[in-house]
């Protein structure tokens, strides 16, 4: 028995002795990939966010952030001809809460710098809008673009939605207690309506009955360009793709600051004996 209690006491003083807690702050550009884009890290704009740290183990972190961006898209911007006649165009921003758990390759007690990974869960709200032709900032869902909440049509999309974050990067131990890190994170979403853009065109008509005028106008847009075609399209002619769904993220830096713990990293040789646990040898 006890035998049984010294082992217990080891495992929870090595658990605790290596467990603190971190603060940070995240700053960098963020990005999404949709309809609207073919090529990444087109559009950047800015991302910022504060997180919350637990080490559990050596390697080993939980982290809670709060995350606000932007993400946008044109078509204007496509190197396709056809998608740059399309010519829609979105902006969103985006408000998310993440919880993920961090994995290190290295022990950073010991080690100056290590990569790492990251995955968990989050909980995003996003709310796309675009610009009319007299520059009025205009949201798109209620407009049902694509008819969604017709009878015929799809259902509206939620603009608050659930989404698996997932990423890596490489940290570096500038002191005992701050840390900076470079990483890059992204978002599978569950939804394709992040840009508005998924699937097909609907009947005008429709759209001017149950949504007005300005649903039409906005639905379809190439009539605004000098040589595009003025008529709108049948009903069902592609205007989106629902293969796949959209993605957002975010790259920058990561500084974070150790409130718990003795200090002590692999600049000064290790973490000391602060917990009054027995020493094994």
């Amino acid at each position: 028995m006890r035998k049984f209690s010294f082992l217990a006491l080891l495992l929870t003083c090595s658990v605790f002795a290596q467990s603190q807690v971190q603060i940070g702050l995240f700053g960098g550009i963020s990005n999404y990939v949709g309809d609207m884009t073919d090529k990444p890290y087109t559009n950047s704009k800015g991302a910022f966010g504060v997180t919350v740290g637990y080490q559990i183990l050596s390697r080993v972190n939980l982290r809670a952030g709060f995350t606000f961006a932007k993400v946008s898209g044109a078509d204007s911007l496509a190197k396709k001809e056809d998608v740059r006649l399309r010519n829609l165009s979105f902006q969103s921003n985006i408000s998310e809460f993440s919880a993920v758990a961090e994995i290190n390759t290295f022990n950073m007690d010991y080690k100056i710098w290590s990569p790492y990974i990251f995955g968990g869960l989050a909980v995003f709200h996003f709310d796309p809008y675009t610009y009319d032709q007299q520059n009025n900032k205009v949201y798109l869902k209620p407009l049902g673009t694509e008819g969604q909440g017709i009878s015929g049509y799809q259902k509206p999309y939620a603009l608050t939605q659930l989404a698996l974050p997932f990423g890596g990067g490489i940290k570096y131990n500038v002191s005992d207690k701050v840390r900076i890190a470079l990483e890059v994170g992204l978002r599978k979403l569950f939804t394709d309506y992040l840009d508005d853009v998924s699937g097909n065109y609907a009947d005008p008509n429709d759209l001017l009955t149950y949504r007005g005028q300005q649903s039409v106008d906005l639905s379809y847009r190439e009539d605004e360009l000098p040589f595009g075609d003025p008529f709108y399209p049948p009903k069902g002619e592609t205007r989106g793709s629902p293969k796949y769904k959209d993605y957002y993220y975010f790259t920058g830096l990561h500084l974070v600051y150790t409130l718990g713990g003795d200090g002590s990293s692999a600049l000064r040789g290790g973490r000391n004996k602060r917990y009054g646990c027995p020493t094994v040898f």
